[in-house]
């Protein structure tokens, strides 16, 4: 029976099991169909450390190719890599990817030349059902000359790339322990922030998992889940270290621990290095998702920026970005765009920030990053429910009838009240779960305000 791609084309990319959902034979579909859809002549193809990856990278190709495009082939890649090659070469690009996901998935995500990203409604519900139909037996279409292929090896292109836009040769020396998650952080680390390819920095990397090993031997490559970074925070201690950076899987999120191995926020991430955007290019607008600390736009403000709230997802906040010309980006999942980075994510230009921040300062990260902790949050928790969007309505009708209650439907529900506390609540876009994100001026009335909610979504 062949693969149904509803199944596993989400609203960003394609996530599905290897085997049974995703094979050769979808990925060239996909390639062939990517090139009819779109009209891109060019396209880059990298893979992650998956044992699957190179497989599907060429089959990928061959259907590209067919269709009369020319295919680079990167191999190994972060996707903050793969959009680097899509920018600095204008072309369109192929990252084969299941992110953080466990072993026996992949994945791929794709971009338009420039890194513009190719969502459900910027094209990839075309190429799927186009792909579909190859597969159901259409045949796929066939240039009269086929495309060629040529390899190349872009680490050393974007590693100087990225210590171009941020300076660490200045700093004061740092100690820092950075877990890879045997993910696509123990490629380009060494190369951007250690001696591999250039002139050493003055940093000393501690590695923990470098090893390139796509069934995650040591824990899933998800940094936003603590029990995921709880090496790293020992390590950080044992060492004396002064901060610690941990990547997901593709290297493209990044999150960090100060010296105490204590996490600090993307939220705090974001506003920290709002400041120092700003700083470069006054008045600019910063976007950031909504479900990020209330902290982020006043501190923006303050800077002389102009906040920006958006959807959660990177093509919301890419297109957001592009339309307004915004200088930088943040998520609280740790996602972080960059204008001088095609408006893409990169975890990596996340990291040196923060490195140059720490670096270019006699305080430590736990110091700095207090000025940009304001509020308590709940984090993000899920509930299994058989309608999410009966429960929204539910909790709509619940708050809104209250005096001085303001809501709106930007993403989901989100409810505002007198006292600064706020509260959203979405649906996931893949499962039947709702998202619940809830924030106060203290640990009481946010989990006040996140036990009202639940008690609703969860009767």
């Amino acid at each position: 029976m062949a693969p149904k791609l509803s199944e596993f084309v989400k609203a960003y990319d394609v996530r599905g099991l290897v085997g049974s959902q995703l094979t050769p034979e979808v990925m060239e579909a996909i390639g062939a169909a990517a090139v009819a859809v779109t009209g891109e002549k060019r396209w880059a193809v990298g893979h992650d450390m998956r044992d699957s990856g190179p497989g599907f990278a060429e089959a990928f190709a061959r259907g590209a190719t067919r269709a009369g495009a020319d295919v680079l082939e990167a191999g190994l890649c972060s996707t903050d890599m793969l959009y680097f090659i899509a920018g600095q070469r204008d072309v369109a690009g192929a990252m084969f990817t299941a992110s953080h996901n466990p072993a026996e998935y992949n994945g791929l995500k794709m971009c338009l030349p420039a890194a513009r990203p190719i969502g459900l409604d910027t094209g990839l519900a075309d190429i799927r059902d186009k792909a579909q139909a190859i597969i159901d037996g259409e045949p796929a279409p066939e240039a009269e000359a086929p495309g060629t292929v040529a390899k190349e090896d872009f680490l050393a292109a974007y590693a100087a790339y990225m210590r171009e836009l941020v300076d660490l040769s200045g700093i004061r020396p740092l100690k820092v322990v950075v877990d890879a998650g045997n993910g696509m952080g123990g490629h380009t680390v060494p190369a951007v922030l250690g001696d591999q390819l250039l002139a050493a920095l003055p940093l000393e990397i501690d590695p923990l998992y470098f090893e390139l090993d796509g069934t995650f031997p040591n824990h899933e490559a998800n940094p936003l889940e603590p029990a995921n970074i709880v090496d790293l925070q020992a390590r950080v201690k044992e060492v004396g270290a002064d901060l610690g950076l941990a990547f997901d899987g593709d290297a493209d999120r990044c999150f960090v621990v100060d010296a105490d191995g204590e996490p600090v926020t993307p939220s705090a991430i974001t506003a920290l290095i709002a400041t120092r955007e700003l700083a470069k290019h006054p008045g600019s607008a910063v976007c950031h998702n909504l479900i990020t600390s209330k902290a982020v736009p006043e501190i923006v403000a303050e800077h002389g920026g102009r906040p920006l709230r958006t959807r959660v997802g990177h093509s919301y906040i890419k297109a957001v970005m592009a339309e307004e010309d915004a200088v930088f980006g943040g998520e609280h999942s740790g996602h972080y765009y960059f204008k001088e980075f095609w408006f893409a994510d990169t975890g990596m230009l996340a990291a040196m920030h923060v490195l140059a921040a720490v670096g270019g300062s006699d305080q430590t990260l736990a110091e700095l990053a207090a000025d940009y902790v304001r509020y308590t949050a709940s984090g993000e928790i899920n509930s299994k429910v058989a309608d999410p969007h009966a429960k929204i309505e539910e909790v709509a009708a619940h708050f809104g009838a209250q005096d001085g209650v303001a809501t709106d439907r930007l993403d989901g529900l989100t409810v505002e009240f007198a006292d600064g506390s706020w509260a959203n609540l979405r649906p996931s876009n893949t499962e039947p779960l709702l998202r619940l994100n809830v924030e106060g001026p203290d640990t009481a009335s946010t989990e006040r305000l996140r036990d009202d909610i639940l008690r609703i979504v969860r009767n």
